[in-house]
């Protein structure tokens, strides 16, 4: 009795440290960003700022701590406190067009990202339907690579049934956007690294028919739902706790299928390094959690033979030319064998393939 009593002792102190340390978490203790990788989340911070000032110097803190090198926002409702936040990270500047229906933004870290452009697509009324925000579109170069960042809000709501006879049926107005953002990386982004990202505002994990999201997710060899693990895992780490339901979604394009980890992926819960919990987070923050992803961009293979920030079949070509003619000099010996030859060829074929 004595030695179980003991037991049970030493049980209830240990999960006492476990809980006192978890508790113990506060915002100092915050992070995702390293010199290691591109650290990118998408975050709908409902309707900025949800409490004014309050919330302002919440984000602050809470946007150094995470350092990130870019973050995807929905739902910037005033620009001008927006602004006086972006002031305050030194680090980082903003972007955005415009504040209509609580607009999209981002915000990136001066050090470490090259804008090249950023713009919004479908922005005409034939498109209002599917978009009642303009996706908008973010062309940067990090570490001599150029990337290409889609920022969505989908619309909200709906029955979670697609009725494809009614336009203005919500499960089929983001069915409809869906597939246009596919249509637009297919034409005009179809070889370029491309991370679609947002609130989506629908769950990946459905199944079908319902599923709005069917056509990229069929589309394996191009496109990958890097957050699926989550959608498919445990509710307490899905991004909208109230509901509770994952709607956040990271979307990345076969250029960077190979430099995506295990692990990479996660929601960032805040609100466990705060005192007052979820209750806190959701009157001074928002409703949603951010989702963010660490894409390891130095394991990016070296096969961008004409230097131009993107690997495709013209650099399959300056590499046949040379090894046809034997003129000038061609430096990149991808498997480092002190050769550049046919077996160098084949092994940037298979990474353009794969």
């Amino acid at each position: 009795m004595i030695i179980f009593l003991n037991n049970i002792k030493n049980i209830f102190f240990s999960g006492f440290l476990i809980l006192t340390v978890v508790i113990a978490q506060d915002i100092e203790d915050l992070s995702f960003g390293d010199s290691n990788s591109l650290d990118i989340a998408t975050w709908n911070i409902e309707w900025f700022p949800k409490n004014n000032q309050i919330t302002v110097e919440y984000l602050i803190d809470i946007i150094s701590q995470l350092d990130l090198d870019i973050l995807a926002i929905q739902e910037i409702d005033d620009t001008t406190m927006f602004d006086q936040m972006l002031d305050s990270l030194t680090a980082y500047t903003g972007y955005y067009q415009s504040s209509w229906f609580a607009g999209l933004a981002y915000i990136y870290k001066t050090s470490e990202v090259e804008l090249n452009d950023a713009y919004e697509i479908y922005t005409t009324s034939s498109y209002w339907n599917a978009f009642p925000r303009s996706p908008m579109v973010m062309d940067f170069n990090f570490n001599g690579y150029n990337f290409f960042i889609i920022n969505n809000h989908f619309k909200c709501c709906g029955d979670g049934i697609i009725d494809f006879n009614d336009s203005y049926d919500e499960e089929n107005r983001r069915f409809q956007a869906s597939n246009l953002i596919k249509e637009y990386i297919d034409e005009y982004l179809p070889e370029d690294k491309v991370i679609v990202l947002g609130d989506l505002n629908d769950d990946i994990a459905e199944s079908l028919p319902n599923n709005v999201f069917q056509e990229i997710l069929e589309d394996t060899s191009n496109y990958y739902f890097a957050d699926i693990g989550i959608a498919q895992g445990s509710s307490s780490n899905w991004s909208y706790p109230n509901w509770p339901s994952h709607l956040d979604h990271i979307i990345i394009t076969n250029e960077l299928f190979n430099v995506v980890s295990n692990g990479s992926v996660q929601t960032i819960k805040i609100d466990e390094y705060l005192d007052g919990g979820w209750s806190e987070y959701d009157e001074n923050i928002s409703d949603h959690r951010p989702v963010g992803i660490k894409l390891s961009v130095s394991l990016i293979p070296i096969y961008d033979i004409d230097n131009n920030g993107i690997i495709n079949e013209s650099d399959i070509e300056i590499y046949i030319y040379y090894l046809m003619n034997e003129e000038g000099v061609l430096e990149e010996d991808i498997n480092h064998d002190s050769a550049v030859d046919i077996f160098d060829l084949l092994i940037l074929c298979d990474f353009l393939q794969g």
